[in-house]
């Protein structure tokens, strides 16, 4: 997406377990692909991981097949966000647009797009546009009708919309993949509307999977797709789509230093998507699990500086009262040390692993949190002063103030 008027993203922490995770990634240069913003001013108005190899076939279809057989369900998401006249200067009001990208996903006028691109700091749009493109005419005529939110959910970066079939063309639902059987180096192409260049096909590799994303709010998002296909402001909410013309992740951030395309395009996974797609559809909100604890990532030379036995795993600095966390005995730190500059709370436990697995870092233990319900048992293994045991914990759904 292209931002031409920028606003500052809200830094909430998407669970407690995240604190620590949005400067690292920020720090990384992992940013979600902006929206294209322009403002108008106005007079006050008097009132999981793969397990399964790809087969390559000699079906495969080509990038020009592909964009020839599904662009026709790639839509523009034009979204307009108004300020309150009491926040302008001279008792003015403001209007913002953003453009972004979105696909269909069924017949009854259901489209996917990013969260980012009909929201902003937690504030819906005020109204939503959606821009199909003809296929007669040489493909340059364009059908404008308006959409309704369906619901939005910051933590995964997903958004619905809602159009109705009799405003729109005929309606050509993408097909949606499994994101769990992707394999790094098959093909993929991405469509969307670059930096305002509408209806654009790009084309390229998956460069990696199972990459943690960092979501609006702040947190993680488990299982990001990495590609090189050119991604771009504007892209966003756009399909990322596999040789078999099927969807395997939404288009959401890119990595740059200089904030444009440099190789290192990021997609929501179309699973996370449909999962979050299927509870806005029902609820209109998505619940997530919750552990209740704000931790540091350990490393060796971390552990050796702050005399730490363990030297991989996660330093709990503080555990929420109440939280599932916080029932099972987990033990926040006591003190704090500085660290060439950077605070570590100390004296607390060290989580070293997740049902078995390993945990490398604050992120591993957030990304596997973000993959289970409320209401599900994880045993974690914990070293404190009383020695190592293993707690089972019945993970609570996320408070919506976390």
């Amino acid at each position: 997406m292209r931002r031409l008027w920028s606003s500052k993203w809200a830094v909430a922490t998407g669970s407690a377990v995240t604190l620590l995770v949005v400067a690292a990634l920020m720090a990384a240069g992992v940013v979600p692909v902006k929206v294209e913003t322009t403002t108008v001013v106005r007079e006050k108005a008097t009132s999981t991981a793969a397990t399964t190899p790809v087969a390559l076939t000699t079906t495969a279809l080509t990038p020009a097949q592909i964009y020839q057989k599904y662009s026709a369900g790639v839509v523009e998401v034009l979204s307009t966000f108004s300020q309150s006249s009491s926040l302008s200067p001279f008792g003015q009001s403001q209007t913002s647009q953003a453009l972004g990208s979105g696909f269909v996903v069924s017949k009854d006028g259901s489209i996917l797009t990013n969260a980012h691109v009909v929201s902003s700091s937690g504030v819906k749009a005020s109204s939503v546009t959606v821009v199909f493109k003809s296929q007669g005419a040489g493909g340059t005529d364009t059908t404008r009708v308006p959409a309704t939110i369906v619901g939005v959910d910051e933590t995964s970066d997903v958004a619905l919309l809602k159009v109705d079939p009799a405003k729109t063309p005929t309606l050509d639902p993408l097909p949606l993949g499994d994101s769990a059987a992707v394999q790094v180096g098959e093909s993929v192409v991405a469509i969307g509307n670059p930096l305002g260049y509408d209806f654009s096909v790009t084309s390229g590799i998956v460069s990696a999977t199972n990459r943690n994303l960092q979501s609006p709010n702040g947190s993680v998002i488990p299982d990001g797709i990495q590609t090189d296909a050119a991604i771009n402001e504007g892209n966003s909410g756009g399909p990322l789509i596999d040789s078999a013309g099927e969807v395997i992740g939404i288009n959401e951030q890119i990595a740059s230093q200089s904030g444009g395309n440099q190789g290192l395009g990021f997609a929501v996974p179309i699973n996370t998507a449909t999962s979050v797609m299927s509870q806005l559809k029902t609820t209109g909100k998505v619940t997530y699990a919750y552990l209740g604890v704000q931790g540091e990532t350990i490393t060796s030379d971390i552990a050796g500086a702050l005399g730490l036995k363990e030297t991989q795993g996660v330093l709990v600095a503080a555990v929420s009262t109440g939280s599932p966390a916080a029932k099972a005995g987990i033990k926040g730190g006591t003190q704090q040390a500085d660290l060439q500059g950077q605070p570590y709370v100390v004296g607390g436990d060290v989580i070293t692993a997740i049902d078995g697995k390993t945990l490398e870092s604050m992120e591993d233990l957030a990304a596997i949190i973000a993959q289970h319900k409320p209401g599900d048992t994880v045993t974690l293994s914990v070293v404190g002063s009383t020695g190592t045991r293993d707690l089972k914990v019945t993970l609570a759904e996320r408070p919506a103030s976390s």
